[in-house]
């Protein structure tokens, strides 16, 4: 993972919220939280939380008894996502590290993670630190992307920006979001972690938006995308969005678009 992946900060939280969550997240966050509640957890550890789509999405259908910490490597995207929330006693806020979980040994009996996995830069090792906090029989539940050519408005921007930047085409969407796609390499993997029955189930969505810009905000200037671009010329930040814009509405229209986003659904028992 390229240093620049891990810049989530300055206006990428509050653009991310605004256009990435509703553009790709929330039908997904609506999946993960309602497979979460299904386990009836009272201990619900959640791992790489963003902005919160899937805290806002789990808490009301946990246990009133139920306890729910919530951490991101990043401060500021913690920081935005616990401002989304509403008050609740449930929800414990803490910056941890997926590698290295500051909790004691089988301490919850369900883990979440919704599209995080990606860019852990030692899965194996989160792995186990999630098998090593979770009760036997818990759960670890997460999602991954998709291969780039399975998530349509990602693929559209990624090969817009190729053409803008032929000599070094900005590759994040590729490389990092939609780089974790084999699903044999997954369940190895949680294997060689201590997971068993690890069920992996590949479920496609609908990606809705308004216009053809608003997914060419999104990638663009709500993801570390912006970084790539602006480090290659920046300057060409608009420039770059409105042709990405433009390429979105050859293919799909100048009205609401639609198309197709896929991830991988995974269920690994500790």
């Amino acid at each position: 993972m390229l240093e620049t992946d891990k810049l989530f900060a300055g206006s990428i939280p509050e653009n991310y919220d605004r256009y990435m969550v509703p553009l790709i997240f929330e039908p997904y966050a609506a999946d993960l939280a309602q497979r979460a509640a299904s386990f009836a957890p009272s201990a619900v550890l959640e791992i790489a939380a963003g902005t919160g789509v899937v805290t806002r999405a789990l808490t009301p259908k946990l246990s009133p008894r139920a306890s729910y910490i919530v951490t991101d490597l990043n401060q500021p995207m913690l920081d935005y996502a616990a401002s989304r929330q509403a008050p609740d006693d449930r929800i414990t806020w803490r910056q941890a590290d997926a590698l290295a979980l500051p909790f004691e040994n089988s301490a919850f009996d369900l883990v979440c993670c919704q599209f995080g996995a990606m860019f852990f830069p030692d899965r194996p090792s989160a792995y186990r630190e999630a098998k090593r906090v979770l009760k036997p029989g818990g759960h670890l539940l997460f999602n991954v992307w998709d291969r780039i050519e399975e998530n349509v408005f990602a693929d559209d921007v990624t090969n817009a920006l190729a053409n803008i930047f032929p000599d070094d085409p900005p590759r994040f969407l590729a490389r990092t979001p939609h780089g974790y796609h084999d699903t044999a390499l997954i369940r190895r993997e949680l294997e060689d972690a201590g997971f068993s029955h690890v069920m992996i189930e590949t479920r496609a969505e609908q990606s809705r938006a308004s216009s053809p810009r608003l997914p060419a905000v999104a990638y663009c200037q709500g993801t570390v995308l912006r970084t790539e671009i602006e480090a290659r010329d920046a300057g060409k930040l608009e420039a770059a969005t409105d042709y990405a814009a433009s390429e979105i509405s050859h293919r799909h229209g100048n009205g609401e678009i639609a198309a197709k986003i896929q991830a991988h659904v995974i269920v690994a028992t500790a």
